[in-house]
């Protein structure tokens, strides 16, 4: 900037020093403030031929100038430093290892969660809540709406509820729980089948219907985890999932159908990698609230999933579960493997590709029966056992139309001879007690139940197709067919298995028999919610 001098009569010298002064004084409106600068000394003396004149008095002082547009921009405003970050309070959360495990995206795997962020999510709580509701319609279309041989589906022809859950995992340092109540005709499709629940004077299986996961523990940060808990938890035998949303179908294979959904006891897992885990379990027994002897059952889950795309797990388990045979022990070997052999996410059609296969084995030994029994019913014994066996298997394969179509097949076969292990059918047709199935007015032994002696055989097979839409991470809607067959008469035809005209408050009469058939062929439609 330039200031012109109101003294024309200066000299060039004093004009070079009211120049100087002006720069300074630029310099110091941009620089931060301090003290004023002492008045500059006068200008030197002029060369001797210059003319002589008298003194030109001090220049005024210059006011501050603001600095043009094109010079540097002001220093940064003056900031106080951050505060120091709180010490960690006592509840701040669950601890965490450095590298947790199985941390890959394995929403494609059977019997798992596509969700990848909760709805509720805080530093203490992360909320579960789910809806499965269903409408199933058989070819047979039963004149008692009933359903035999199934966990996923209970009433034909109807629109029910079979699963309302409400809870979640509470998590407060490493303290950790975890609630899942249970609604819905599965409270009482689920228990119905665990005879221990007779086993003494208190009623486990109304204390505990409503409740299909509740355990608590402690997580240690050692390892890439460690963690213990005790309650009801999950099997995860079978592969599928006890939550339908996250299964490829929504009625599974009798691999899942008939093995365990929950185990009652300690539960400890050990994550030795980030791709390793091993689960040690202590429980009362098979799927059951109570124990029917005086030794608990013993099991445990390997889950391996080194990458990606491919996952294997082994469930295992070790017990003795029949009422009144102390010397009746049963083991059992579920092994699952899934594999993802396609994935393009922006393929312009099928955008994944992958299958599941799970096999299992299991016998009961002793009292009369074993593995390699050969015995025909009515005629076991210790030195010829009856044959007591488990083995079955099946496969899914699924394909993805990005990520809110998808289409599977699948099936599977299972062989049970002394039929431990069966669904038994239900109404007239159960064979054990059932309270709840005469109006709780008094238990009335069945007219024809249905045969589950030592020795008794069957054989069953299914194969299914259907389609996913799943138009969000917390919505499914599901439609399949279904088809079930059997060696011997099982699933409900035409005339049901409750009474002549289908009420469970109508008396059979004598001669009255339930109407069972060997085949079952239907349709399922299922809306799931999870959020």
């Amino acid at each position: 900037m330039k200031r012109k001098s109101s003294l024309r009569s200066l000299r060039f010298g004093t004009v070079l020093g009211a120049l100087s002064i002006s720069v300074e004084s630029v310099a110091f409106a941009q620089a931060p403030p301090t003290p004023p600068p002492e008045t500059p000394p006068p200008a030197a003396a002029p060369p001797a031929a210059a003319p002589a004149a008298a003194p030109a008095p001090p220049p005024p002082a210059p006011a501050p100038a603001a600095a043009p547009p094109d010079t540097a921009a002001p220093a940064a405003p003056f900031a106080p430093p951050a505060p120091a970050a709180p010490p960690p309070g006592p509840f701040d959360g669950i601890a965490q290892t450095e590298s947790p495990p199985f941390a890959y995206d394995f929403g494609w795997i059977n019997g798992t969660s596509r969700q990848k962020k909760p709805v509720i999510d805080t530093p203490y709580f992360t909320g579960e809540f789910l809806v499965d509701t269903n409408y199933s319609q058989s070819k047979a279309n039963p004149i008692d709406h009933t359903i035999i041989g199934s966990t996923s589906i209970a009433r034909d022809n109807e629109v029910s509820l079979a699963f309302l859950g409400l809870g979640g995992d509470f998590h407060i340092k490493n303290t950790r729980m975890r609630i899942m109540t249970q609604f819905g005709y599965r409270a009482v499709e689920i228990p119905r089948n665990d005879f221990s629940t007779f086993h003494g004077a208190f009623d486990l299986q109304n204390t505990l219907r409503y409740v299909s996961e509740w355990n608590g523990g402690y997580h240690w940060d050692v390892l890439h985890g460690l963690n213990v808990d005790a309650g009801i938890f999950m099997s995860y035998v079978g592969l599928f999932s006890y939550t339908a949303y996250e299964n490829w179908m929504y009625v599974p294979s009798y691999t899942s159908d008939n093995t365990p959904w929950f185990f009652n006891g300690i539960r400890t897992q050990i994550y030795p990698t980030d791709w390793l885990k091993i689960e040690p379990w202590i429980v009362n027994g098979w799927q059951s609230y109570a124990k029917f002897n005086d030794m608990p059952g013993f099991g445990g889950q390997v889950m391996f999933r080194p990458a990606e795309w491919m996952s294997f797990n082994s469930n295992d388990y070790f017990g003795f579960d029949a009422q009144d045979l102390a010397g009746l022990y049963r083991w059992h070997t579920d092994n699952s493997f899934n594999i993802r052999y396609y994935n393009n996410p922006n393929g312009s059609i099928i955008t994944r590709l992958a299958a599941s296969y799970t096999s299992d084995f299991g016998g009961e030994h002793g009292d009369g029966v074993a593995f390699s029994g050969t015995s025909p019913e009515g005629h076991c014994s210790v030195a010829k056992p009856c044959p007591a066996r488990f083995m079955s298997a099946m496969t899914y394969q699924r394909a993805w139309f990005g990520d809110e179509w998808a289409v599977t097949i699948g099936g599977g076969y299972m062989t049970n001879p002394s039929r431990y292990l069966i669904l038994t059918p239900t109404g007239n047709a159960q064979p054990l007690p059932q309270p709840e199935s005469t109006g709780q007015v008094a238990y009335v032994p069945p007219t024809s139940p249905y045969d589950i002696n030592f020795g008794s055989k069957i054989n069953m097979w299914d194969y299914e197709a259907g389609f996913q839409y799943m138009p969000s991470d917390y919505f499914t809607l599901d439609v399949e067919f279904n088809h079930r067959g059997s060696s011997v008469p099982f699933f409900n035809g035409h005339g049901g298995d409750t009474s002549p005209d289908g009420y469970v408050s109508t008396p059979s009469g004598p001669g009255w028999r339930a109407d069972l058939q060997k085949s079952d062929d239907r349709i399922i439609i299922a809306w799931l919610v999870r959020l």
